[in-house]
């Protein structure tokens, strides 16, 4: 059960980040707080977190079996 957990948090994150990087969501979201400044610098911080949660899913997904 505890594997499964955190193949989903990986899974969540992961989207999450790739929704980031990939689409104008966060340029937009960042524009609407007034902080359209920090977009142009929050791709050096976003692609690292996306590799991140993608090993932490594939990290997950083979231990997801052991529970």
């Amino acid at each position: 059960m505890k594997n499964q957990v955190l193949f989903r948090i990986g899974l969540v994150g992961t989207v999450i980040a790739a929704i980031c990087c990939f689409t104008p969501a966060l340029v937009l979201g960042l524009t609407a707080l007034g902080l359209a400044g920090a977009a142009a610098k929050i791709d050096s911080v976003l692609i690292p977190v996306l590799g991140a949660f993608v090993a932490f899913t594939f990290w997950a997904y083979s231990r997801r079996d052991r529970d």
